[in-house]
C-alpha cells in the first residue's frame, strides 16, 4: 500500500509535530522553574517540583496499550489522540498562565502548580506516545531517516522557542504572557495536525485490551525469533550508551576544567542545540544515500568521536576555542546519532502495536541514560577526566559487535525489522 500524501506533506507533518513534542519537555523544566525562582520558592521545592512533574515521562509505556486499543476515528486513529493532547495541552498551560498572572505565591498555588504540572507532563509523555506512534506507521523505509532528522529539527526548535521566546515574554510582560505563549505555540500545531497525511484503516487492529497488552511483545518475539530477539534490545540498549555516559558528567568537567558559567550556558544551549540541528539535517541526508545498516556504522563512528573530543580536550586544555570545538563534534555526531537510531526503532515496530512497542524500545534506551550512567561520578573520580571520556568513547564497541550480527555493513535492513510484504497478521 502506497504511503498516505506526499513526501513533501509527511515530512512538514513530522517537524510540526516534533515542534508539539519538544515545547511541553522545556515548559515543565526550565519555565516551571523560572517561574518557581521568581515567586521565591525555596531551593528545596524547586529542586523537587520539576522532577516529580516529569515522573509521567519516565512510566508512559504502561498506558501505551490504550492508545492502540482504542484510537480516536477522526481525523484518523492517530491524529485524533494528537488533536485532543495538544487542545488540553493548551488549556493547561492557560490555566498555569492565569495562576501566574493572579495568584500570589503560596502553599495554596504551589500545591496548583505541581498538579498542573503533572498534568501537563501526563498530557505531553502521551502526545509522545502517539506522534511516535503516527511517525513510524506514517513514512516509508526510504523517509525515516529524513523523518527522524526533521522530528529531531521540529523538537529542537520546540524546546528553543519554549528556552528563549518563554523567559524573553517573562523578563518583559510577566510569568503569565511565558505561559500564554507557551499555549499559543502549541495551538499554532493545531492546523498542521488537522491537515497532515491521513492514515489508512488497519486491517487487524487489536481486538482487545488483553491482546493490545500482550500483542506487541508476542508479535515482536514471534517476528525477530527467541534467537535474536535478546540481542536487538540489547542493541537499543547499547547503541547510544556513550551518549548516557558524556552527558551525566560533562558539565561537571567543565566547571571543574575552569570554564564560566556564561561560557558553558553560551556553548552547552544555543551552540549546542544548533550544531545538533546541523547534524540531524547531515544525518538525514548521509541516511537517503547510505541507508539503514551503513548510517548506523558511520553515525557511531562520528559519535565515538564527540567523546574523544572531550578527552582531548581534558589532557591538552586549549581553553575556549577547545571548547568550542569538543562541543561542535559532540552535538554534531548526537544529531547523527538520533537519526539513526530513531529510524532504527521505527523499523522495529509493527503499525498494528506501534505505540506500545515503540514506547517499549524508547523505555530501554533510557536505561542507558539513567541506571547505566549511575557509576559515571565513581569512574572519574577513580581515573580521571582524559581517561573516563577515552571509556565513554570505548563503551561504543559493544554496540559494533552487536551490529555485526544485527545491522552488518553490506546489509539491506536491520535483522528482524517488521516487514509488511511478510506479516502474517
Amino acid at each position: 500500500m502506497p504511503a498516505p500524501g506526499t513526501t513533501r506533506q509527511r515530512l512538514v507533518a513530522v517537524a510540526a509535530e516534533g515542534v508539539a513534542s519538544g515545547s511541553p519537555l522545556n515548559i515543565g523544566s526550565k519555565l516551571l522553574q523560572g517561574w518557581l525562582s521568581a515567586s521565591g520558592v525555596s531551593l528545596e521545592l524547586i529542586g523537587v517540583i520539576p522532577q516529580l512533574a516529569a515522573l509521567p515521562y519516565g512510566f508512559k509505556v504502561l498506558w501505551a496499550p490504550l492508545l492502540d486499543r482504542w484510537p480516536l476515528g477522526w481525523p484518523d486513529r492517530r491524529r485524533g489522540w494528537m488533536l485532543l493532547l495538544q487542545l488540553a495541552l493548551a488549556a493547561v498551560l492557560l490555566v498555569l498562565a492565569v495562576v501566574a498572572g493572579l495568584l500570589a505565591p503560596g502553599p495554596g498555588v504551589l500545591q496548583l502548580a505541581t498538579l498542573l504540572a503533572l498534568v501537563l507532563a501526563a498530557a505531553s509523555a502521551t502526545q509522545d506516545i502517539v506522534i511516535d506512534a503516527y511517525r513510524t506507521d506514517l513514512l516509508p523505509d526510504s523517509e525515516r531517516g529524513q523523518g527522524a532528522a526533521v522530528h529531531n529539527l521540529g523538537y529542537r526548535t520546540g524546546m528553543l522557542l519554549v528556552s528563549s521566546g518563554g523567559f524573553l515574554l517573562a523578563g518583559s510582560l510577566g510569568w503569565w504572557a511565558a505561559f500564554a505563549g507557551c499555549a499559543l505555540l502549541m495551538l499554532a500545531v493545531v492546523p498542521f495536525t488537522l491537515k497532515a497525511p491521513r492514515l489508512p484503516p488497519l486491517e487487524h487492529p487489536p481486538a482487545s485490551l488483553r491482546q493490545a497488552i500482550v500483542g506487541p511483545a508476542r508479535e515482536f518475539l514471534r517476528r525477530t525469533g527467541a534467537g535474536t530477539s535478546p540481542w536487538l534490545l540489547l542493541l537499543v540498549l547499547l547503541y547510544r550508551w556513550p551518549d548516557g555516559l558524556l552527558a551525566a558528567l560533562s558539565i561537571a568537567f567543565l566547571k571543574q576544567a575552569g570554564f564560566s558559567d556564561a561560557q558553558i550556558g553560551l556553548l552547552d544551549g544555543g551552540w549546542a542545540i544548533a550544531a545538533t540541528m546541523a547534524g540531524t539535517v547531515v544525518g538525514g541526508v548521509l541516511f537517503g544515500r547510505l541507508g539503514l545498516n551503513r548510517s548506523l556504522w558511520v553515525f557511531a563512528v562520528i559519535g565515538a568521536a564527540g567523546n574523544l573530543g572531550y578527552a582531548a580536550l581534558a589532557r591538552f586544555g586549549g581553553g575556549l576555542p577547545a571548547l568550542m570545538a569538543a562541543v561542535s563534534l559532540e552535538n554534531l555526531g548526537n544529531g547523527m546519532v538520533g537519526a539513526g537510531f530513531v529510524a532504527l526503532l521505527m523499523s522495529l515496530c509493527n503499525p498494528r502495536f506501534s505505540a506500545t512497542q515503540y514506547a517499549l524500545l524508547s523505555s530501554i534506551y533510557a536505561i542507558s541514560r539513567t541506571l547505566l550512567a549511575l557509576p559515571s561520578g565513581w569512574l572519574a573520580a577513580w581515573i580521571g577526566w582524559s581517561d573516563y571520556f577515552v571509556v565513554t568513547a570505548l563503551s561504543s564497541l559493544p554496540a559494533f559487535v552487536l551490529m555485526l550480527r544485527l545491522v552488518p555493513w553490506n546489509g539491506a535492513g536491520c535483522r528482524g525489522a517488521f516487514d509488511p510484504s511478510r506479516d502474517a497478521t
